[in-house]
């Protein structure tokens, strides 16, 4: 009974630490975009904006796959 526990335990604690680094990817990606009101000026293009965007989550997924190989390195 206590293996099942413990086997539903860290399949939620999981998925929680995986939706956590998910959203702080996305909050860390949107630093520096700051509101501004509707006539100002964006500091960068729209195609740099989104390469950016596109090279955050790149990283992201990077970084959640090393994360996800050192977890399974650790268990030998």
């Amino acid at each position: 009974m206590n293996q099942i526990i413990n086997m539903i335990m860290r399949r939620v604690m999981g998925q929680l630490i995986n939706r956590g680094v998910n959203f702080g990817f996305a909050q860390a990606s949107k630093i520096g975009k700051g509101k501004r009101g509707p006539d100002a000026q964006p500091d960068v293009s729209p195609e740099e904006d989104a390469r950016r965007e596109r090279a955050g989550q790149q990283q992201g997924k990077q970084s959640r796959q090393m994360l996800k190989n050192m977890r399974r390195l650790g268990r030998f």
